[in-house]
């Protein structure tokens, strides 16, 4: 299972001296462009392709608190992604340095042409980043967000 280490920031706490809300979903973001990174695609390279990764709806899950400097594992794993590989949806835990679940973040998203603001599918480079996931027991195939006609740009797609 794909994951990272990081810890609660003092930027992430908020009025009850714990991890807020917003500061779980940008652990998640920043864990899942770490991924891409690693895999050939930084900031850099989204920017060459005029291509990106963007979250359209995210669900939160709260079970333990996470305290300031607290150490955390974000793990990555694939729970959808439709025919073609426009839409995905990625479900990541956050536990505590004992393994226990803190929360639960479930993003679904697709992948956009920052020229033309809309999805696309992406390069069989890119899919294979999120293929290379593991799967959650409720993987589910989602349905295209491509309009017939429509898809890949004419953007060079190559890293």
């Amino acid at each position: 299972m794909y994951h990272k280490t990081v810890y609660a920031g003092w930027g992430d706490t908020d009025a009850n001296l714990h991890m807020a809300g917003a500061a779980y979903l940008n652990k998640c973001a920043d864990v899942r462009m770490m991924l891409f990174a690693e895999n050939g695609f930084p900031a850099s390279e989204w920017l060459r392709l005029r291509i990106g990764p963007v979250a359209m709806r995210d669900e939160l899950e709260y079970f333990k608190e996470v305290g300031l400097l607290q150490e955390i594992r974000v793990t990555c794993a694939l729970a959808g992604l439709s025919t073609e590989g426009s839409r995905w949806r990625v479900r990541q835990e956050i536990l505590r340095a004992d393994g226990r679940v803190c929360a639960r973040v479930t993003s679904t998203g697709g992948w956009l042409d920052t020229l033309t603001r809309k999805l696309v599918i992406p390069s069989e480079v890119m899919l294979a980043v999120l293929n290379g996931l593991d799967r959650t027991e409720d993987f589910d195939v989602l349905t295209s967000s491509i309009e017939a006609g429509s898809g890949v740009s004419g953007h060079n797609w190559r890293p």
